[in-house]
């Protein structure tokens, strides 16, 4: 993708003032929105005609209003596209948060209150677009304060785990050292750490960053 171009986007969800608002929120922000529909399917059209770089959907669309938002992001990843996948819930669903999680890279869980807050919705499309991974950080409060035994996130320090929250939410490690007011290479070190203690070693078919994330989620 050309650094300058936007970032060509679809949006798909059955409430169309939504839409448009999430339209104009990104817009307002560059992004460029070429496709807005009503259902997962038309959207899965859509990423195999191709021209998008991230696609924004709802979770619960027709027919059921379940999970048809993550069925699409799962068809889309079983058909071999890496674009950038933002889904957008109106409710902290941590189970939710893993399945979306375990499509790997360039995948994200976003609270649909977060429209609200353009910097945040533009900067998670960002994200998801470049390949990273986004988690709401109110799901990820909740994750934190989740208990289990074994648990391999108790073996991270304070600071570490305020890192790892923060690679959740789709920061760099740049903006990690911004929120934090650390030095670049102390964050570097902190994430060395932590995937180290986490136990994640290097590997061709996987993220660390991304399973990173999914130990926080609760599961691997």
């Amino acid at each position: 993708m050309n650094d300058a171009s936007p970032l060509r986007v679809a949006i798909a969800d059955d409430a169309l003032l939504l839409r448009e608002g999430i339209a104009k929120v990104l817009e307002s922000g560059g992004v460029d929105v070429v496709a807005s529909v009503g259902t997962g399917d038309e959207l899965v059209e859509i990423v195999r005609a191709g021209g998008i770089d991230a696609a924004v959907l709802d979770i619960r669309m027709p027919p059921t209003h379940r999970d048809e938002g993550i069925v699409a992001l799962e068809q889309i990843r079983a058909s071999g596209s890496e674009i950038g996948v933002l889904l957008l819930s109106m409710y902290a669903t941590p189970e939710y948060a893993l399945r979306v999680m375990q499509a790997g890279s360039g995948t994200g869980y976003l609270l649909k209150e977060r429209v609200s807050e353009p910097e945040t919705l533009v900067r998670a499309v960002e994200t998801v677009a470049g390949g990273g991974s986004v988690v709401d950080p109110e799901v990820v409060e909740q994750l934190v304060k989740r208990s289990r035994a074994d648990d391999p996130i108790s073996r991270l320090t304070e600071r570490e785990r305020s890192v790892l929250e923060l690679m959740a939410q789709g920061y760099s490690n740049g903006g990690i050292a911004q929120t934090l007011f650390l030095g670049l290479k102390t964050v570097e070190t902190h994430v060395r750490s932590i995937l180290q203690k986490l136990d994640l070693e290097e590997s061709p078919e996987h993220h660390r960053r991304v399973l990173a994330v999914l130990t926080l989620l609760g599961e691997r």
